[in-house]
């Protein structure tokens, strides 16, 4: 169920196969080949769904873009992963993704086909979404199903974007199989059925919006319920007439959502499986137990998402205090981060895993460069596992800053801040903050009379990085103020603490 600018659509299971299956046959019919990419650049809408499994079928590679993404990012992504095909909606808030695309072509040399959905105006080199669709019928249905039956587990299925430790997004390279079994694992995991209702504000180009969203819900035989992008009164509105009884948001949003105008008045009184001391569960027409919390679960984007998990209708004492047992098929190992030597039950380190959905690698890179000499993966977060095999998760070992529930890579923001003439130096550092986790904050030192202020920062910043990674605070030092290593680099653990200490926040 989608609600857009023309109106309700309402799909059943029935009308999305038929729709993945048109797509489909309109891929082969422009020439789609085994193994190819094809990128999807939409908000949450039903042709978003319907062209993932289309791709699946006809044999190609989804690579999901986030629509948060600028010009240069959206380049490095199409270009790395070498996308044949891009399905892009013609724009989304303040991003004009045609525009965009259209201005990037020379630079992106495998892309063939740039399909446009609700374009404005005819577009030469744009293949509208009607006319791409109406290609199918010069596939039949016998080749797309023979086309299908070769595509196994193992094959290549989807390229996630992520944030990781170097400047650019890094590519996680997928099979079929471990989409498909964490959407059924999320199944058991969130207690759904066929009586689900299920709305969310997260994107589909991260794994929890892709499996644990619309994989779950579909496995479920539920029901979900589309915002394209989330805003916060349109959400209510939606939360109440169509009866969600399955919500999920992150806890920035939840803040959004229970600060709105309309909060106080809407119906949620259908909300079932909401934790009882968030926003939804405080809310006055919501009445519900501490009988059910999903938190006890832990997973990467490496791992399309949960490696550990406690089912979330399990009573508090069985689900509190830990990530949940470690998932049939992993393998977790708590290992010294400096030498790799195993530890102990209980002995806090490296979080390694390998197992059934752990991913094929990172698009262009070596696998000796990712997986060490076992086969694990070493996934730069601290924790350890206790004698009932559960695992508990106790930190980030890496600099990722987690704001909002998206990964913010340091570098990346660092390295675009070199630019600004204003600019001396410009470290990036997270800090706590109750509703977004962490908030993304710039330390700087500026040129004497530069005249820069934190607005002309963050002003530069706005359309170079996805707004997510624009620091939500600019904090100026002077030389003399920041801890240097031997090598003459920030350390950024003291100048973390210098940015709480300024912010005036608990460092915990």
């Amino acid at each position: 169920m989608f609600h857009g600018a023309d109106g309700i659509t309402r799909w059943t299971y029935d009308e999305l196969l038929n729709q993945a299956r048109a797509g489909a046959r309109a891929l082969l019919a422009n020439g789609l080949q085994k193994g190819e990419r094809v990128a999807l650049l939409m908000g949450n809408r039903p042709e978003w769904i319907a062209g993932a499994f289309a791709v699946a079928m006809a044999g190609g590679v989804v690579v999901p873009v986030n629509t948060y993404f600028e010009a240069p990012e959206l380049e490095h992504v199409l270009r790395h992963a070498d996308c044949a095909f891009v399905l892009a909606q013609e724009r989304l808030l303040s991003h004009a993704y045609l525009n965009q695309l259209e201005a990037l072509r020379p630079e992106l040399p495998f892309l063939r086909v740039l399909v446009g959905l609700a374009a404005e105006k005819a577009r030469p080199g744009v293949l509208p979404w009607d006319a791409f669709l109406e290609a199918a019928a010069g596939v039949s249905d016998s080749v797309l199903d023979a086309c299908a039956s070769g595509v196994r587990p193992a094959d290549d299925a989807v390229v996630i974007y992520t944030s990781g430790t170097t400047a650019l997004p890094k590519g996680v390279l997928h099979a079929h199989r471990p989409p498909a079994l964490q959407s059924w694992r999320f199944v058991r995991h969130l207690d759904l059925d066929q009586t689900a209702r299920v709305w969310s504000a997260f994107p589909f180009f991260w794994t929890a919006g892709f499996c644990m969203v619309m994989g779950a819900t579909l496995a479920a035989g539920g029901c979900l319920v589309l915002q394209e992008h989330f805003e916060p009164g349109e959400a209510l509105r939606l939360l109440e007439e169509e009866r969600v009884n399955c919500p999920h948001a992150w806890p920035h949003q939840l803040a959004q959502l229970e600060s709105h105008p309309d909060w106080a008045r809407r119906d949620l009184s259908a909300l079932r499986q909401v934790e009882a001391f968030t926003s939804f569960g405080r809310h006055p027409s919501v009445h519900v137990e501490d009988v059910w919390s999903p938190r006890a679960a832990y997973g990467l984007t490496e791992t399309f998402t949960i490696i550990s998990s406690t089912p979330a209708s399990s009573p508090p004492p069985a689900r509190d205090g830990h990530q949940g047992e470690v998932l049939p098929g992993n393998a977790v190992r708590i290992v010294d981060p400096d030498t790799g030597r195993p530890l102990d039950q209980d002995e806090e380190g490296e979080i390694v895993v390998k197992g059934p959905t752990m991913m094929k690698g990172y698009v262009k890179v070596p696998p000796e460069e990712v997986f060490d000499d076992d086969g694990f993966f070493h996934t730069g977060d601290a924790g350890f596992v206790d004698d009932k095999d559960r695992l508990h998760w106790t930190g980030r070992a890496s600099g990722l800053i987690k704001t909002g529930g998206a990964n913010v890579s340091p570098v990346e923001i660092e390295e675009t801040l070199l630019r600004h003439p204003g600019l001396k130096v410009a470290a990036i550092v997270g800090v706590p903050d109750a509703e977004m986790g962490e908030i993304v904050v710039a330390c700087v030192v500026a040129h004497k009379d530069a005249g820069v202020d934190e607005e002309d920062v963050r002003h530069f910043l706005k359309g170079r990085v996805a707004s997510y990674k624009i620091p939500r605070r600019v904090l100026f030092f002077a030389d003399d103020d920041l801890s240097l290593t031997g090598n003459a680099k920030v350390r950024a653990d003291l100048l973390r603490e210098l940015a709480v200490k300024r912010l005036n926040v608990s460092a915990s």
